[in-house]
């Protein structure tokens, strides 16, 4: 049976930097919560019209593509960045939702003896959840479906990017020293995000959208990472790719 002809095709876009992630802002923080040099963000353009329903042909011819298979990094297990090296086959592509505008995703965590009002984070007694030793009730609302306040996100929240970027940020790597206050949270979650993601304003209604597709990409054992697609009919098309801490599943 022949294989599906290619209609993408991707160059690497070898000199982007992404500040909140490249940045000498965030590198003390990335250091103390065991993720520097454990998060990378990359990005590739291509020319050709991307529709959603094409997503699976998209990944497919990503992932198959030699610029990508030369250029796309992946951790190894020895905490070394090293190219993909040879053509994958995606193992499942699932649409991620992007649809928040503002941090107001969080204000609900100051209203439910989460955070207090100066941002400090709300102390418990040590739980342990699988690795993590849940000592406060931040950690608490993100991995114990069975506390208190996990129910102020529902499962639709929890499933936004803006959401998964959070998690990630709160819960680190594997010797992560967790924080305090919340804002240095909330700051790098905000800045990654805006790094990540495009928005159009509507000429008649004058709002703002996002007009990034994102999608979590599994293949294999090796490689699990998120493809945002930037698809603008007034815009150069490029597609960023997240890969994030190995501790934390998005």
């Amino acid at each position: 049976m022949e294989s599906a002809a290619t209609k993408f095709t991707f160059l690497p876009l070898k000199d982007k930097k992404f500040p909140s992630i490249d940045g000498k802002e965030n590198q003390d923080n990335l250091l103390k919560w065991s993720m520097k040099g454990r998060m990378k963000a990359q990005m590739f353009c291509f020319d050709q019209v991307f529709q959603p329903y094409e997503k699976d042909q998209f990944v497919r011819d990503f992932l198959k593509d030699v610029n990508v298979i030369n250029n796309l990094n992946i951790l190894t297990d020895s905490g070394r960045w090293t190219s993909v090296g040879i053509p994958l086959t995606p193992v499942s592509a699932d649409v991620v939702p992007c649809s928040v505008l503002a941090m107001t995703l969080f204000d609900r965590l100051y209203s439910n003896n989460i955070v207090r009002e100066g941002g400090a984070i709300c102390k418990c007694l040590d739980e342990f959840y699988g690795d993590f030793t849940i000592s406060d009730e931040l950690r608490k609302i993100l991995l114990d479906e069975d506390s208190d306040n996990y129910d102020i996100y529902s499962d639709a929240d929890r499933d936004e990017f803006l959401f998964r970027l959070f998690k990630h940020m709160c819960l680190g790597g594997q010797v992560c020293q967790f924080e305090d206050n919340i804002q240095s949270y909330l700051d790098i979650t905000k800045q990654i995000y805006k790094d990540l993601i495009s928005v159009q304003k509507n000429s008649e209604t004058k709002e703002l959208n996002i007009i990034s597709s994102v999608y979590k990409i599994t293949a294999g054992v090796s490689l699990k990472i998120s493809i945002l697609i930037y698809n603008s009919i007034s815009l150069p098309k490029f597609s960023a790719v997240l890969s994030p801490p190995d501790i934390v599943n998005i």
